[in-house]
């Protein structure tokens, strides 16, 4: 263990988040996403029994948020639902996180199949133990030294 550091950050997560540069992508993702179908020999982290809410804590609390695009944050649409809807845990990930937006910036709906495209492209996939369906999570990764945060 380490002082400071969460102790739900996994010395492979660590390492991945390290190696991650500015603007890739982490997608934290639900206990019934596909994911290994979609790590395609990207980094696939798995930390069970950790609910989305406590993973998006730990992960953001050394992970600095993209500055300079509008959306540092995507999580995936609840299918049947009308544009706008966000799930219980949708609204408390999203409220923990929007206090770190710059001014305009906001997070994004994104469909559930275009979802699966972002995935593709990401960095790493952390398969979380979260048993909300939809409850899936792009988080962009920022530069340390933005002096424009909060």
């Amino acid at each position: 263990m380490l002082k400071g550091i969460d102790p739900v950050l996994t010395p492979e997560l660590l390492k991945v988040m390290m190696e991650m540069g500015h603007d890739d992508t982490i997608v934290l993702a639900d206990a019934n996403f596909t994911a290994v179908r979609y790590a395609n020999g990207k980094p696939l982290i798995r930390l069970p029994g950790i609910g989305m809410a406590r993973a998006v804590a730990a992960v953001t609390s050394l992970m600095p948020l993209v500055a300079d695009e509008r959306h540092p944050v995507g999580f995936m649409h609840v299918t049947g639902q009308a544009p706008g809807y966000r799930s219980a845990l949708q609204r408390e990930v999203l409220e923990s996180l929007e206090p770190g937006f710059l001014q305009g910036q906001t997070a994004e709906a994104i469909e559930r199949y275009a979802f699966y495209e972002r995935t593709a492209s990401a960095f790493a996939i952390v398969l979380t133990g979260e048993l909300q369906p939809f409850g899936n999570f792009l988080l962009r990764k920022g530069v340390i030294g933005d002096n424009l945060r909060p």
